[in-house]
């Protein structure tokens, strides 16, 4: 289906989006047959994050992300999705969801390089839209600088949607970072001590940590991943983020990593929809291969 296509069908048949989304076949478990679990993530654009590597713009053309995200999902061991509601309204249109882990992402309001990134409002799917939609999880951005108020109220919404998912039997992936402005630049601390607590703080959210899951950073050394990761029992999926030109660096630390108690998969987007040889199929293949 072309942009004119997926265009006109949201013009003239805008139900097409819920009809679609009634159709289609879920899974029974969010953990399939390998035991392991791959999404894909592509809800960086709705942050206005655009760039992979040197490339400015790489994911603001649409039908080209549209074109790498099928084909990702297309590949065998890949799970799901992760994407904000335009992306996922679109494979749904393209049909390419069914059997596939759906997972919206929920706050989208803490866009990149603003001033109020860090009042991280729930600007994308709403735990009643997750449910309505038939959709398998949600995913939130917990950023906190001890410098920043308005941290705390992005850490008490995060608490309302993790009760709120968990009230419907959802699971909720919790991404945590440290953060601190660097020349007024955002920057996510990935020390050992900074991933610790924020592992230990998202634990903590809600009344109940029932359906919470964790997504993590992968730290450079594997001994102080194995000493972060044991902060906490929760269920965990290794972040994959950029890789900075250091793909198979990369890929070795996302191995070792997997290896340990708690972590059950991946979810990386940009690294392997926008690798540096452009070869999307191989970038999954192989992050596959690691699970």
């Amino acid at each position: 289906m072309s942009a004119q296509a997926l265009a006109r069908t949201r013009a003239r048949h805008p139900e097409a989006i819920a009809e679609a989304a009634a159709r289609r076949t879920r899974r029974r478990a969010l953990i399939g047959e390998s035991g392991r679990l791959m999404i894909v993530a592509a809800d960086h654009p709705a942050r206005g994050s655009l760039a992979v590597g040197g490339r400015q713009f790489a994911m603001a053309n649409r039908l080209d992300l549209l074109e790498r995200l099928c084909l990702a999902l297309s590949r065998p061991g890949v799970d799901g999705v992760l994407a904000t509601a335009d992306i996922l309204e679109d494979l749904l249109l393209l049909g390419v969801l069914d059997d596939k882990v759906v997972m919206g992402s929920m706050n989208r309001g803490g866009l990149a390089g603003a001033a109020f990134e860090l009042d991280d409002r729930f600007t994308g799917y709403r735990p009643r839209d997750l449910a309505r939609l038939g959709f398998d999880a949600g995913k939130l951005l917990l950023r906190i600088d001890y410098d920043d108020p308005a941290s705390l109220d992005t850490l008490e919404a995060g608490a309302r949607a993790v009760g709120e998912m968990a009230e419907r039997r959802l699971p909720v992936f919790v991404e945590p970072f440290l953060s601190h402005r660097v020349e007024g630049r955002l920057r996510n601390d990935l020390s050992p001590a900074a991933v610790t607590t924020a592992i230990a703080v998202a634990s903590g959210l809600a009344g109940t940590s029932a359906y919470t899951w964790l997504k993590v950073p992968v730290t450079d050394d594997p001994d102080d991943m194995a000493r972060v990761m044991e902060t906490s029992t929760l269920p965990a999926v290794l972040l994959g983020g950029d890789t900075h030109g250091d793909e198979e660096g990369a890929y070795e630390r996302w191995r070792k990593a997997l290896q340990l108690p708690t972590v059950q998969g991946l979810v990386v987007g940009r690294s392997l929809l926008y690798p540096a040889d452009d070869d999307v199929a191989a970038a999954v293949d192989t992050a596959v291969g690691l699970l």
